[in-house]
């Protein structure tokens, strides 16, 4: 087994990459921040996504968190001591990454153990399976934070669970439980916690002993088709609201209910 670990700026928070019988896989590892992604590990997840087509020998890529945690999604934190500019473009590099992932030539697993929150859901979403633990919690809880849903996010979520209930997770903020996500499609495989590393593997090298092909010649029909549907929407929809993702994250900085005062008409 081949391993690297990139390098960042503090040693806790890193992505580790580890090559494997055909399998790339991809550990984001930072324990102390329910494995949130900063803006350098955006950058540096997009980077080694790229790097796993270099070796022929990688078949399918598994991307998992460290510990009983899949991943937070962005830094919250980062985003108190950055304008709203900056904060936009944080963002639009997060989305590069995700689609970057969503378009690989290979197949790609999620392995979803406890929370998997805002972009950590979105990163899981744009992997073609994703398989949970009994822990798994799937959620978007944008509306406490005024973060606006863009358009790719919308879409990866209302073709598996439908308008109706991606509506209903941006409303309450709810997390789902994994016997909830399991049964709406959010999952493809629920196991027990115990054997959820031993059963991603298997199955990963079960894709692995697929003709690459056929995976390829899949994976590109099913792509064009999500191209292809209607959209909705005209325009591109910004990441962040001037007026109440300040708010948001000052709430959460200071661990209280964010006091959004925004009228409908001001919008």
């Amino acid at each position: 087994m081949k391993v690297s670990t990139t390098r960042l700026e503090k040693e806790d928070a890193k992505i580790v990459y580890q090559e494997t019988a055909g399998l790339a896989i991809i550990t984001i590892h930072r324990p102390q921040a329910k494995n949130a992604l900063t803006a350098n590990m955006w950058n540096e997840l997009r980077l080694i996504a790229l790097q796993v087509l270099k070796n022929p020998k990688n078949k399918v890529l598994l991307i998992r968190g460290s510990g009983n945690q899949f991943t937070a999604g962005s830094d919250i934190k980062e985003f108190n001591s950055i304008s709203l500019e900056e904060a936009e473009q944080a963002f639009v590099h997060m989305e590069k990454t995700i689609s970057t992932i969503e378009r690989l030539a290979i197949p790609t697993i999620a392995v979803i153990n406890g929370p998997a929150m805002g972009a950590g859901l979105e990163l899981a979403l744009a992997c073609d399976l994703r398989i949970g633990s009994e822990q798994a919690k799937l959620g978007i809880p944008v509306g406490k934070l005024g973060i606006t849903l863009n358009n790719q996010f919308a879409q990866r979520l209302v073709q598996l669970i439908g308008p109706s209930m991606t509506k209903d997770l941006v409303y309450t903020g709810r997390m789902l439980k994994a016997e909830e996500a399991d049964r709406l499609g959010l999952l493809n495989y629920l196991v027990a916690e115990k054997d959820l590393d031993r059963y991603a593997i298997r199955i990963g090298k079960l894709v692995a002993s697929m003709s690459p092909a056929s995976l390829l010649a899949v994976k590109q029909a099913v792509q064009e088709c999500v191209d292809s549907a209607p959209s909705l929407w005209t325009g591109s929809t910004p990441f962040v609201d001037s007026h109440d993702f300040p708010e948001g994250v000052r709430a959460f900085v200071e661990k209280r209910p964010a006091r959004f005062t925004r009228k409908i008409e001001e919008q």
